[in-house]
Formats: C-alpha cells, structure tokens, sequence
C-alpha cells in the first residue's frame, strides 16, 4: 500500500482532491484575470478624475459679483453676496419656501454662496450672473426655460422648478482660494 489513502473503492482519495482543488484554483485565477479588464472599465478616466475637484481663487471677485467656473462639466455659480443679499436670504420665513432650507445651511461663509448653475426643473441655465441678466422677483437668479425665480441664496421662489439650486461640495482653503468637488 503507498503513502496515499485509498478509499472503499480502491481509488487514491487525496491525489483526486488535489487535482480537483489544483484545477478549481487554475480556474478562479484565470476567470478573475479575464474579467479585470471588464471590472477596470468601470472606473473613472483619467479626464473625469481631473475635473473631480476644482480649486478657485476668489480673491479678484468684488462685492457684489458673481462669477462662473465649470465643474464636472456643470456651471458652478460663485456670488459674493452683499450685505443686504444676505440680510434678505435670512430674513425670508421657510413657511415662504418650496423647497425650506436656511440660508445658513447653504453658505458655509454668509459672504460667499457656491451653488450649481442647473435649473431643477428641466436642466436649463439660470440668468442672473452678469448685472445685465435678469435676476427674477427675489434677485437671485432667472430660469429662462421655464421662468423659475430663485432667491439670493438659490432657493427656488417660484415657477415649476422643484428644489433649490444645489449646493456642491466645497472647502474653504483660506479666505480666497475655495475647493469645489
């Protein structure tokens, strides 16, 4: 009798597991190196990771105007709010609001207010970043598409638009550099 065991049948038990365990092994292996390609695919490009974050240096920005930069392929609007533009978001009732959210809770710094320049109705975008451009009924800013207003702090007012412009994610680097994304 070898070294090998053999079972009631006289066949060696413990080279037939090791083949069958060697080959389900060889097998796991190559079906894994076959669908890297396919699970590597579905990460993000090199562009897109290169548009994740953008790093915006607000330091030439006025009082009172607003400024647009690209995000993720979205128009992201930057205001530097006035004094009264902010008195004016805060003051306003949330019983008054569609979509209730303070004003606090969607600029960081009460200075600055960072939302993405995309109407939540249909995907248009908004008037209102240069003086010229109608702001709507609030100041904020105007859906031409559809004829959503927007408040000073982007908060839908009017129109068929359903929410507030959104707020990106953002980091205050310092007092003039802002990290979007």
């Amino acid at each position: 009798m070898s070294d090998d065991t053999q079972n009631h049948d006289g066949h060696s038990g413990s080279r037939r597991d090791f083949l069958y365990l060697s080959a389900g092994a060889f097998a796991s292996v190559g079906g894994a190196i076959a669908l890297w390609p396919f699970v590597d695919s579905m990460n993000p490009s090199a562009d897109v990771l290169a548009l994740s974050t953008v790093e915006v240096d607000v330091s030439q920005v006025e009082v009172g105007q607003r400024v647009t930069v690209k995000w993720q392929g979205k128009p992201v609007f930057i205001d530097r709010r006035t004094e009264a533009g902010i008195a004016e978001a805060r003051d306003t009732p949330l019983d008054d609001l569609r979509d209730p959210e303070t004003d606090e809770a969607r600029a960081e710094r009460p200075e600055w207010l960072v939302v993405i320049g995309v109407c939540t109705h249909l995907g248009c975008v908004p008037l209102g970043q240069t003086p010229s451009e109608p702001r709507g009924e609030w100041g904020g800013w105007f859906c031409p598409c559809h004829g959503s207003h927007y408040d000073t702090s982007g908060r839908i007012r009017k129109g068929p638009a359903p929410l507030n412009l959104p707020v990106p994610p953002l980091a205050f680097l310092n007092d003039t550099n802002i990290k979007i994304g």
